[in-house]
This record gives structure tokens, C-alpha cells and sequence, in this order.
């Protein structure tokens, strides 16, 4: 294992547990604000060394996974710490790049099912080809009004950010199958790696209903 492979993993296990930590802590506190910096951090070395790591195997479908994830987590950030009602240069790149990778990502999906080599049919990256389609345009609405006040900026943070743990436990449970052991993978149970990822949307969705819909966030 050379010290890139080593490096990548080091940060995204730091990466995981900070975002459980933000994920679980008293939203705003002083918990949540480090256990977020720190997520941030280790999130974007991680998806950052990923790239690099596999545009050196020749596997741009990953490279574009990286990069997209990478995406995910500095739009998040730079929601809440930019001032409300403002945007600049960093939403139009933004913009810009969610384009690229939404573009780059289908075409790597058709090439790798053309070719025979697609997980799942190709679905994980014609998802992210969507997903990211769907933030491109969602920044264009940013900017068009000119930045997101109170609960609407509150979302974008919280689904962008909840969007890239969510990667971040998928690639782990059960993306990481050699450190689990031959009974849990190739026996029914196998669906219990599977819960760490869809509890992470569970608690985003449930986050987004008490960010929208009540006044806990208003």
C-alpha cells in the first residue's frame, strides 16, 4: 500500500467520524461547527486524493466520482460561510463545473456499459450524472436571486454537505468488502452494509423536514 492509498484512507476515516459527529451533534453548536470543519477538511483531501489515485489507474469514472463529491462538500461549506443574499465568481464556476461533471459522468457511464465493465448497470454514475445536473441547476437559481437567506440556505448546506457523507459511507460500507468478513459478504446479511449509507439520507431528509417546515430554523 503506497502512501497515497494511505494518505486517501487515513483522511476519509477522519472524515467519517467527524461527519457523525456533525451529523449527531446540537446543530450550531460549538460540536457541530468543528466536527464540520473537520469534516470538510478530511472530505476534500479525501475526494482530491481519490482523483488523483485513480486518474493514475486510468479509471476516469472514479476521477469524476472524486470530483463531483469534492463538489458537493465546497458548495455545502461555502453556503454557510459566505453572508447571506450575496454570490460572486465561486457559484458561477460552481456552476460551471457541476455542468462539466454532469456531462462527464453520463458519458463515462454509457462508455463503461458499452464496454462492459459498469457496476450496476452504470446506475451509480448515470445517478450522479443527474445529481449533478440537478445541483448545476440549482446553483444557476442561486445566483439568479442573487445568494439563499435563512431556511433556504440552511437546506442547501445540510443536503450538499448530508450528499457527500453519504458517498463517504457508501465507499466504506460496503464499498471497503475486504475488511469485513466472507459470511457477512456472501450471506443475506450483506444488506447490513447497507445502513450506515441510507441512514444518512433517512437523517437528511428528516433534517430538511425540520429546516422547512417548522420554525426550529426560522
Amino acid at each position: 500500500m503506497n502512501l497515497g492509498v494511505i494518505l486517501h484512507a487515513g483522511a476519509g476515516a477522519i472524515g467519517l467520524v467527524a461527519g457523525a459527529a456533525a451529523l449527531l451533534s446540537h446543530k450550531g453548536g460549538p460540536l457541530h461547527r468543528l466536527a464540520g470543519t473537520v469534516f470538510f477538511a478530511a472530505m476534500v483531501f479525501a475526494a482530491l486524493s481519490a482523483v488523483a489515485l485513480a486518474f493514475l489507474e486510468g479509471d476516469m469514472t472514479l476521477v469524476v466520482a472524486g470530483a463531483l463529491t469534492a463538489y458537493f462538500i465546497a458548495t455545502s461549506w461555502a453556503t454557510v460561510k459566505q453572508p447571506e443574499r450575496t454570490t460572486g465568481w465561486f457559484e458561477i464556476g460552481a456552476c460551471l463545473f457541476a455542468v462539466a461533471g454532469s456531462a462527464a459522468a453520463s458519458y463515462y457511464a454509457y462508455q463503461s456499459v458499452r464496454d462492459g465493465t459498469a457496476l450496476l448497470g452504470g446506475v451509480p454514475f448515470y445517478g450522479f450524472s443527474a445529481v449533478a445536473a440537478l445541483c448545476a441547476l440549482l446553483d444557476v437559481s442561486v445566483i439568479m436571486r442573487r445568494g439563499l437567506a435563512g431556511r433556504q440556505r440552511i437546506a442547501r448546506h445540510l443536503w450538499r454537505m448530508c450528499l457527500g457523507f453519504f458517498i463517504a459511507v457508501g465507499s466504506f460500507f460496503p464499498g471497503q468488502d475486504q475488511f469485513f468478513p466472507d459470511w457477512l459478504m456472501n450471506t443475506e446479511p450483506v444488506i447490513l452494509l447497507f445502513i450506515p449509507a441510507f441512514s444518512v439520507i433517512a437523517a437528511m431528509l428528516f433534517w430538511l423536514g425540520v429546516v422547512l417546515f417548522t420554525r426550529r430554523f426560522a
